[in-house]
């Protein structure tokens, strides 16, 4: 079938809509291991260190190889297949976690879902990039990103709500199911845009620059360098953070697998889907006179963010606590849209795909990868005797991680240095 079939729309708003749907979808699939973390760890008698290697590093092992190979594809061929096919086996592999028997089985399954994204989400901006201009680009970006704190939801409240009736098995069979339906959607129904049709390109535009080149620019533009250092230490804080949050209601104040889900759900989708919703239009409009609001937003976010997490996982009621994770997580996702965003209005449209990939292999290893792991170890290592001793440990850890965010602000106020220069360069 032709992108001129009658089934197939060039609509950007059925074309965002569609691949946000995706985008969420996926980060369900990712994400709901986190919820369903005290479960696994009891039935397969695990370490935290080892759970943060099945939240992590398990997930982001293939993931980062094949997303190069499969974005260096998408500059050449029709993304929209890719991102169809990629839905598809991330899909079979969240049934695969569910069947699971045995900890290298479950390590074996969640790579398999790291392959799938691998296949299917690197091509997603480089579409939205040639359905919207550049000065609503990031806007843009910021619903497509609205896939992690509407997936944490999602994930961590549907998942507990179906594990605590079902068991955790059966959480990943549902989460599973959406994904077979949303790659037939797109598949049939969203069109091919031409790529760089609101781009002032000149001649060469359907020529493929090579990989060095897509590295090159990302390290030779001092605005990209800083904002991608800022953005890689973000997540790998707040997927450390996130991948503990449901463990930590548990053990600090005795809620149960539903309770903690869907109280740690409920924290990362309202406020969080204000704050990347709000950073992404904001940043896009203050950019029509200053364009170094892209690092502005998020330095000042993420310096708000670290106090009050730490005072938030220090509290000793529950209310308390929450209240305050409410208002950290209402800043702690500025970075993602104007981060994206600025990546997208910086590069070719044939080096968009491939770019993306990139991000996601760092964020990947070092964000999904590290963080998960690093917040394990520190639990592990400040762990006292008891369920106290091992409540205290992981609230230590996950205060001692949230500083993590005053580094990485101090990359997006350095990057504000030359980003008004930068964006104006040939791409």
């Amino acid at each position: 079938m032709s992108d001129s079939a009658p089934l197939r729309r060039m609509s950007p708003g059925w074309a965002l809509a569609i691949l946000a749907a995706i985008s969420t979808c996926g980060f369900i699939d990712r994400i709901i291991m986190n919820v369903l973390a005290q479960p696994i760890k009891e039935e397969f008698r695990l370490t935290d260190t080892e759970v943060g290697l099945v939240a992590g590093l398990a997930f982001a092992l293939l993931n980062v190889l094949f997303g190069i190979v499969i974005a260096r594809i998408a500059e050449r061929r029709r993304r929209l297949t890719l991102i169809a096919i990629g839905t598809f086996l991330w899909s079979v592999a969240t049934l695969a976690c569910g069947a699971a028997t045995s900890f290298v089985s479950f390590a074996l399954a969640r790579v398999g879902v790291g392959v799938g994204e691998a296949v299917g989400l690197p091509a997603s901006q480089s579409v939205i990039s040639d359905y919207f201009p550049k000065e609503r680009r990031t806007t843009a970006m910021s619903v497509l990103l609205l896939a992690p704190p509407v997936g944490a939801f999602l994930g961590s409240a549907g998942g507990a709500w179906i594990a605590g009736a079902y068991g955790w098995r059966m959480a990943f069979t549902i989460a599973a199911l959406p994904g077979f339906l949303l790659a037939i959607i797109v598949a049939l129904t969203v069109a091919e845009p031409p790529r760089g049709r609101y781009d002032a390109l000149g001649e060469g535009t359907d020529r493929v620059p090579p990989f060095k080149a897509v590295v090159a620019r990302i390290w030779q533009r001092h605005s990209l360098r800083h904002m991608l250092a800022g953005s890689t230490i973000a997540s790998a804080v707040g997927f450390g953070l996130n991948a503990f949050m449901a463990a930590f209601l548990l053990r600090r104040f005795g809620f149960s697998v539903a309770q903690a889900g869907i109280t740690a759900g409920l924290l990362t989708s309202v406020p969080a889907t204000l704050s990347v919703l709000g950073a992404g239009w904001l940043s896009d409009r203050i950019a029509r006179r200053d364009a170094r609001s892209y690092g502005i937003i998020p330095g000042i976010s993420l310096i708000l963010a670290a106090p009050v997490y730490m005072l938030a996982v220090t509290r000793g009621s529950a209310f308390y606590s929450i209240v305050w994770l409410a208002v950290a997580a209402a800043v702690q996702y500025s970075y993602l849209a104007p981060s994206q965003g600025l990546f997208q209005n910086m590069m070719h449209p044939r080096m968009r795909a491939t770019s993306f990939a990139v991000l996601n292999m760092i964020y990947a290893l070092v964000g999904g990868g590290l963080g998960p792991l690093i917040v394990g170890a520190l639990s592990d290592a400040f762990a006292g005797p008891g369920p106290v001793g091992s409540a205290q440990g992981l609230a230590t850890a996950l205060a001692v991680t949230s500083a993590g965010y005053l580094w990485a602000a101090i990359h997006f106020f350095r990057a504000t240095r030359r980003i008004r220069e930068e964006l104006v360069l040939p791409l």
